[in-house]
């Protein structure tokens, strides 16, 4: 122990915050990749761009792959050289004398220069590449069509050329190599700026007033996939929520089928059905096969087909419908549907229809 050269010491201290830096940016990128991979309170696996499932989400989780570890080396390297410096050239009280002063460094200086350069350049480079990929991607002729309209808060998807209008849960077929079925979607807003965003599936893009944007997906697997407004517009913003459901081109069909069909016509709710055509709500929603072509709030022909209500603002249940019909800002405060002022009958009836419109 005596003949120990006192460096060594220096060195294992030095070395020790090195590796305590490692070590966290390790723990980092493991805890994001668990997450991702997690499920949820519900059984659904968390929403994040580091789980991709489609063809656009999976080039940006490259991109933002080469991005964490470009950044975690910088990390690293400035964190290390720190911790060194500390504990190298620590004040141990035997030596007060100011070290000496480096001025006029042309390597240094030179290497701090060039060093950010060539990183952001790498960065640009490969962030326009990216982007480059993806928006000059064009439609095949098979191409599912979407029109996605954000409203103040709630989601409208509009299939032209099958003839479908629903709200805030986007059905999708599932694209494979052999086919593929990708979808590719037109952004509008109807009131303010919201942005379009399902953290699997594809970057965020903005949906701007008098402004048309496009963006595309292309779901490899079956499943719910979540997703929300990532802009804020408003009161409601939080609850701006949306669903992309990813269907076998088979289930896909017989969904679009079911759709296309008129509101369910049941006489033993009759009394609801009347009830619901002879107040203001026909002015704002539409309920195929009858006189309400409102366009102002979702569409209601197959309500009870959605698994939430309000763009995700509660369960699609019985009890949840009515409270949402006997006063909506129970379940979503400041939201544009206003209390009817119904009777406890009234309400029973109402929902007693709206349960009917499967």
């Amino acid at each position: 122990m005596c003949c120990q050269d006192p460096s060594e010491d220096g060195r294992r201290l030095s070395a020790r915050p090195i590796a305590l830096a490692v070590a966290i940016v390790a723990i980092g990128v493991g805890a994001a990749r668990a997450a991702s991979a997690s499920p949820g309170h519900d059984g659904r696996v968390i929403s994040s761009i580091f789980n991709p499932a489609s063809t656009p989400a999976a080039s940006i989780h490259q991109l933002s792959l080469l991005v964490i570890s470009i950044c975690a080396g910088i990390f690293v390297v400035v964190g290390g050289l720190l911790a060194y410096t500390i504990v190298r050239f620590r004040w141990r009280g035997e030596n007060r004398q100011e070290p000496p002063q480096v001025y006029g460094s042309y390597p240094i200086e030179l290497a701090w220069t060039v060093v950010p350069l060539m990183i952001v350049f790498i960065l640009f480079l490969a962030t326009t590449r990216t982007i480059g990929e993806l928006d000059k991607t064009s439609a095949p002729p098979h191409a599912l069509q979407v029109t996605v309209v954000g409203h103040q808060w709630w989601w409208e998807f509009r299939y032209p050329s099958l003839g479908i209008t629903t709200a805030n849960e986007l059905h999708v077929p599932v694209s494979t190599p052999a086919d593929p079925r990708p979808t590719f979607l037109t952004l509008e807003s109807a009131d303010v700026v919201h942005s379009f965003w399902v953290p699997r599936l594809a970057g965020k893009t903005d949906m701007i007033p008098n402004r048309i944007n496009h963006m595309w997906i292309e779901p490899w697997k079956s499943g719910t996939y979540l997703g929300q407004c990532a802009e804020f517009c408003g009161t409601q913003h939080a609850h701006m929520l949306l669903r992309v459901v990813a269907q076998s081109p088979a289930d896909f069909a017989q969904w679009a089928a079911a759709q296309q069909r008129p509101a369910v016509a049941d006489p033993r709710v009759a009394a609801g059905r009347r009830l619901f055509q002879s107040t203001a709500c026909v002015n704002c929603h539409a309920v195929g096969g009858t006189a309400a072509q409102g366009s102002f709030g979702p569409d209601l022909t197959h309500l009870m087909d959605r698994v939430t209500i309000g763009a995700g603002a509660a369960r699609n249940t019985a009890q949840n419908l009515r409270l949402w019909v006997a006063d909506p800002q129970q379940l979503k405060p400041g939201c544009r549907m206003p209390a009817m002022q119904l009777s406890a009958t009234q309400v029973d009836e109402m929902v007693a229809y709206l349960l009917t419109l499967k």
